[in-house]
């Protein structure tokens, strides 16, 4: 008799402590695909549109090159297009899936017979932190101090990430350059300034971008920047200040992190 309810894989993505991607991320990426916009593919896998688009966020930001081209529209949709990139780590997610569903297909019959509990080797599909920004770069300096050490990251061709974690952090993350790692920011930490010129702040980070999402609150504002080749940083500021910056879609902007604000995490 056939199991009605069969072991199955679930193949998740890793690059870092906290960038990992599952199927329900790439079940997003393939509604993007074949309907050409995220407030569509959000309905076809019964997401809300902001987890949508905090998806496809967090799917541009942990992949070297962009999954997801798209054009802010609103809830009422804007143009997205899956990239090359995207295209690939589609067809590679579905081969690993099926393969691995092989694999357990042979390794259920084989066990068919013994009082084994299959359940625990279902693989899950990923940590979640609480900070609102992951972005995934290459270690680029490390400059060493008494006490702590000043590490920047590169996340994109014009895009740095300075942060200051301890010496001894340093050495237990093995951090040096060519070595990858993750920034982790808390939207509440980014501050956000309009336009472009260049201000003079203690804020060890000035990232420069275009306002690509707004969402409303009653106290509190959700603004995303795109900094560069699909890289995207948010952050939560309250509505009296988004009204006096006049951040709408498509206005420029600075995002202002103080280093000791970025947190480091590696594999």
């Amino acid at each position: 008799m056939s199991d009605l309810n069969p072991i199955q894989a679930l193949v998740q993505f890793r690059k870092g402590a906290s960038a990992r991607v599952g199927p329900d991320r790439i079940r997003l990426l393939g509604a993007v695909q074949r309907h050409g916009s995220i407030a569509a593919a959000a309905k076809d896998v019964g997401l809300s549109y902001k987890g949508a688009w905090d998806a496809v966020q967090a799917l541009n930001n942990l992949f070297e090159q962009p999954l997801i081209a798209a054009q802010a529209g609103g809830k009422a949709g804007g143009a997205a297009s899956v990239t090359p990139a995207g295209a690939a780590v589609l067809s590679a997610y579905a081969q690993l899936e099926a393969g691995l569903a092989g694999m357990l297909g042979e390794l259920e019959q084989a066990l068919s017979r013994a009082t084994v509990d299959l359940t625990p080797m279902i693989w899950s599909f990923g940590m979640k932190t609480s900070a609102r920004n992951t972005l995934r770069g290459v270690v680029e300096t490390v400059k060493d101090g008494a006490v702590n050490a000043e590490v920047t990251l590169r996340v994109a061709p014009d895009v740095a990430i300075v942060a200051i974690v301890t010496r001894e952090s340093v050495a237990d993350l093995e951090l040096s350059p060519g070595r990858i790692a993750m920034a982790l920011i808390k939207s509440s930490w980014v501050i956000l300034a309009a336009g472009d010129e260049p201000l003079r702040t203690s804020a060890r980070n000035q990232l420069g971008g275009t306002v690509i999402r707004h969402e409303t609150g009653a106290v509190n504002d959700e603004v995303t920047l795109e900094l560069d080749a699909g890289k995207t940083i948010t952050a939560t500021i309250t509505r009296e200040s988004a009204e006096a910056l006049e951040l709408k879609i498509g206005a420029r902007a600075q995002a202002l992190i103080k280093a000791s604000h970025v947190i480091l995490a590696v594999d």
